[in-house]
């Protein structure tokens, strides 16, 4: 959603590099630019003049004329007000005292309130929660059965004691403000401890559709009131969030669809127009497609700066440990890297969700966006055709997949030879990495590690003795077993001390500390740090 936004900031602060002192018309003229990124971003009027008057208030100041690296410094500055502007603060949910907590949404129709309204539910579930979906939406069409599919896909029970609209029942039935407090009572009943209330929107803002989500309120007196809003719908965004602020009053909003190709500017501006945090955010159609929002984070990913954290955060609820764990332990025990493991690794990774949405979280993804939006998803599914085709020997000992034995792959998978041939190559390259890692070497052509190509260090000295094993020169028995035990202490020195080289260290008595790094906040424990 902030590709176009993130490639002017870029091409803005690109202009900034490699200059010693930024003079006033420097700082104008990136104020300027930064000003027509964020209006051509739908960004409101008034959201942008506060914004870039905080910018120029702090360049203009001695933060930048006496920073040794003016560019970055405006850099951080427009981060930090990207940050204070997105809310600041992760905000998180209040939950009551005693249960049942009452979460209401709201929002126009085709916000995707009962998309979000599944989406948040299965996320409560995997904190623990034990979480009931309320009918309220009696008026959409097929709403009520919508959010029964939603909920049967989260495993989460729903409260629908009336259709609704449907093709059966063309009518609306039933008192939404009854079901509301019904399901309330229903909740309590079955201890469910969470109730997420869906109710109906309308096309646009009328006295129907605030009258009606105020009778709910007032009967449910939920615990929080989220504002769906739909991402994609520009500067209206501000309009319809203060009509609701006004009519019905919310305490967070959740930001949908933003993984569109809009241009974002809402997220921007709600923040600061309602004052009223940004809750969640709604990234796809899938269920897992729902995120907590990071303000931090998310002006991280406006910058292209990554977001390294939430990578992290979602390979730890997606990973098997188990499977981890004995990959780790394979590769310990210096083990081949095999077609099995490959298809395993890559399972893994297909759990975390989109590959182009994993890679857009790394930092200067942006700079390769083109080549990640031609990247096609099912190509993964190809590669697992291709290693299902084999057999399992072929799987372990990929050397013996003759020209025949390809072609027989390829047929079975349904894809070309030469893709059979350009996935053994890939893979080939990989084992041989792997090995070297394994067994001391570090990674490839990296100087300044062990193995390392610039430097020489301990993995050229190693290459140049293979084959030669160094013996004790005396004749004597006694001085013979001396030589030899000062041999081993060397060679135990050498090693400890290409271990400490990968990190820059020579000391034995050094231990690789993670707070030396420029790492994000709680990073380290990651490290196997404190």
């Amino acid at each position: 959603m902030f590709n176009s936004l993130s490639d002017r900031l870029a091409a803005t602060f690109k202009n900034l590099k490699g200059k010693g002192r930024l003079s006033e018309a420097d700082i104008d003229a990136t104020a300027r630019e930064i000003r027509r990124a964020l209006l051509d971003a739908d960004v409101a009027v008034p959201v942008v003049r506060e914004f870039i008057a905080h910018i120029k208030e702090r360049a203009f100041g001695t933060e930048v004329s006496q920073a040794l690296n003016p560019g970055q410094q405006v850099v951080k500055i427009v981060n930090d007000e990207l940050v204070n502007i997105l809310g600041g603060e992760t905000r998180r949910l209040n939950l009551a005292k005693n249960p049942p907590t009452v979460i209401m949404l709201v929002g126009l129709q085709g916000a995707g309130k009962t998309t979000l309204a599944g989406k948040l539910s299965k996320h409560l579930k995997g904190q623990g929660h034990t979480p009931m979906l309320v009918a309220a939406d009696l008026q959409r069409p097929n709403a009520v059965k919508q959010l029964q599919v939603n909920g049967e896909r989260a495993g989460v029970p729903v409260f629908a004691p009336h259709p609704g609209v449907s093709s059966e029942f063309e009518d609306a039935t039933g008192d939404p403000v009854q079901v509301a407090r019904d399901g309330v009572a229903e909740a309590q009943a079955k201890y469910n401890d969470i109730v997420i209330v869906d109710t109906a929107g309308r096309l646009g803002v009328d006295a129907e559709l605030m009258r009606q989500a105020s009778d709910i309120r007032a009967a449910v007196q939920p615990d929080e009131v989220l504002f769906v809003l739909d991402a994609m719908i520009g500067q209206d965004a501000v309009a319809t969030a203060q009509a609701f602020n006004e009519g019905v009053g919310f305490t967070g909003v959740v930001l949908s669809k933003l993984d569109g190709d809009a241009r974002g500017g809402a997220a921007l501006s709600v923040r600061s127009v309602t004052g009223k945090p940004v809750m969640f955010a709604s990234t796809g159609e899938n269920l897992n497609d729902f995120e907590v929002f990071h303000p931090d984070r998310m002006a991280s990913r406006i910058l292209d700066m990554g977001d390294v954290m939430s990578l992290i955060e979602q390979a730890e609820r997606n990973w098997d440990k188990a499977e981890a764990e004995k990959m780790a332990q394979k590769f310990v025990d210096q083990e081949d890297f095999t077609l099995d493991d490959f298809l395993d690794q890559m399972q893994q990774i297909k759990k975390m969700g989109s590959m182009k949405k994993l890679m857009m979280m790394m930092p200067g993804a942006q700079g390769m966006r083109q080549q990640l939006e031609q990247f096609d998803d099912r190509q993964v599914d190809r590669i697992e055709a291709i290693i299902r085709s084999m057999t399992p020997h072929e799987r372990v000992a990929p050397k013996i997949i003759n020209g025949s034995r390809r072609a027989r792959i390829a047929k079975g998978s349904g894809v070309q030879v030469s893709e059979v041939n350009g996935l053994l190559e890939r893979f080939g390259q990989a084992q041989k990495m792997m090995k070297k890692m394994a067994g001391g070497g570090g990674m490839p052509g990296m100087p300044g590690m062990p193995g390392g190509g610039a430097g020489g260090g301990a993995g050229s000295r190693k290459s140049k003795s293979k084959g030669k094993k160094s013996k004790p020169k005396s004749g004597n028995p006694a001085k013979a077993a001396q030589e030899k035990r000062e041999m081993e202490e060397r060679r135990q020195r050498s090693a400890t001390q290409a271990r400490g080289s990968a990190f820059g260290q020579g000391a034995q008595d050094q231990e690789f500390d993670p707070s030396s790094l420029n790492l994000p906040k709680g990073f380290e424990k990651y490290l196997g740090g404190n």
